[in-house]
């Protein structure tokens, strides 16, 4: 059942890799929804490409019964710091930042089962995980997203991914970002708001999205190789590589799928279900990319993989 009551807790851990702007140390940014129940059990939640932690509210307060639920802000986005280097805003840094990030985590309940909940690119940081028994991940969720990423898709999020736009008022705000959003499928005025509150930071009397505009600069590198072509091979090279760590996992998977999705095709889907981990996949009728974890159906078949 959903806790509304509850709240988390922002946390900070420095971690290496890149500096933060300025050439100081950087901090990962991480929300805290402690167990009610037995401290032996963490699911590890990471948001999409242009989003932040506070996507799994929903989600979080259903789990809080049963596990600590950690919701992170990727660098560059949400509370995270911003990095000196726009270039490197790539999955290899969000996999180190995590894997400290872990690590930590299992100072404190070092025999804690670890699950993982991942939605587009907190799916691919995921996969990368996954694929190191090291990192002791038991049940992984891949929400939307796989090896293969459709070029109309990085097209599409290309479109709007670091254009910085400010708004006179928060409502304004919301209705822009409820518009770029229309593939999470339907939402009430309230679910919209929820959604879109944490994305905003207020800045001189005007509402500005909470991400560093420069974690664009590696997606403009992609898409504006010599031309498309080359594009498309790059893009091929780092699909071959997703799906040699795909293969890799051993670990029960879900995967989680907008029937509607212009990121993730039926093809792509059944290749997961027959290879690999063989992700048992559900398809939630209505939604595209991606689904957003807060109608109940979406919910539940989340709560009955990972609480099982």
């Amino acid at each position: 059942m959903d806790r509304p009551e509850l709240a988390p807790q922002l946390n900070f851990l420095t971690v290496p890799g890149p500096a933060a702007r300025g050439g100081r140390p950087r901090r990962l940014a991480w929300w805290d929804w402690p167990c009610a129940g037995p401290q032996d059990h963490i699911v590890v939640c990471v948001h999409g490409l242009s989003r932040q932690g506070r996507d799994f509210d929903v989600l979080a307060r259903h789990l809080a019964s049963r596990a600590r639920v950690v919701a992170v802000d990727v660098a560059g986005r949400g509370h995270s710091d911003w990095l000196a280097d726009p270039m490197a805003y790539q999955l290899g840094t969000y996999v180190a930042d995590l894997t400290a990030l872990i690590t930590h985590l299992r100072q404190d309940m070092p025999a804690a089962r670890l699950d993982w909940v991942g939605t587009s690119m907190g799916g691919l940081i995921g996969i990368a995980l996954a694929a190191q028994p090291a990192v002791g991940l038991r049940r992984l969720v891949l929400n939307d997203v796989g090896p293969v990423i459709r070029w109309e898709a990085l097209q599409r999020i290309a479109s709007y991914l670091g254009l910085d736009p400010s708004f006179a008022s928060e409502q304004e705000a919301v209705d822009y970002l409820a518009g770029i959003s229309a593939g999470f499928g339907p939402h009430s005025p309230a679910q919209w708001l929820a959604l879109s509150r944490p994305m905003l930071r207020e800045c001189g009397g005007r509402w500005r999205l909470h991400y560093d505009p420069a974690i664009a600069e590696p997606v403009r590198a992609l898409m504006t190789q010599p031309d498309e072509a080359a594009s498309r091979q790059a893009l091929e090279q780092g699909e071959a590589a997703l799906w040699a760590l795909y293969d890799q996992i051993t670990a029960p998977t879900l995967l989680l799928r907008g029937a509607d999705s212009d990121l993730l095709t039926p093809e792509t889907a059944r290749a997961m279900a027959s290879r690999g981990p063989r992700a048992r996949c559900v398809t939630f009728a209505g939604v595209g990319h991606a689904p957003t974890l807060v109608s109940d159906d979406q919910v539940d078949a989340v709560a009955a993989f990972v609480l099982d």
